[in-house]
């Protein structure tokens, strides 16, 4: 499950409740954190060598129960790591491929320690983001 960031909390409520313009990214980016983002945009995000950003993209929302469900529609593949990355345990979708704004987060279902040499990889449809 996702949570969504104060800024994003705040463009929902701008957009639809105050008439206001809210900027649409025309890109969405994963970035792997090493704790909870909060919805503050104050997590640790990966910084190891060979470690970027990477372009996600959904698929059309599906109603599950009481929320609608959207998930990603292609594998995403990070780069083989070029040092230890660390404890990877959380995860945000962010407007830009560097800084921008966090939308949501959520925790991956196990920590991963990626080491040297290892590939962080997300298949179709295991990261999930809803709303109820």
């Amino acid at each position: 499950m996702a949570s969504a960031s104060n800024y994003l909390e705040e463009a929902i409520l701008n957009y639809f409740f105050r008439n206001q313009a809210v900027a649409q990214p025309t890109t969405l980016w994963l970035a792997l954190y090493l704790n909870d983002p909060t919805d503050a945009d104050t997590g640790t995000e990966v910084s190891g060598a060979g470690y970027s950003r990477k372009q996600i993209t959904f698929g059309s929302p599906v109603q599950t129960g009481d929320k609608a469900v959207i998930s990603n529609n292609a594998k995403i593949e990070f780069d083989i790591a070029q040092s230890d990355w660390g404890q990877v345990s959380h995860w945000g979708i962010r407007t830009a491929s560097t800084g921008g704004n966090l939308l949501c987060r959520g925790s991956f279902s196990r920590v991963e320690n990626v080491q040297t040499g290892n590939r962080f990889t997300i298949e179709i449809g295991n990261l999930q983001v809803s709303m109820e």
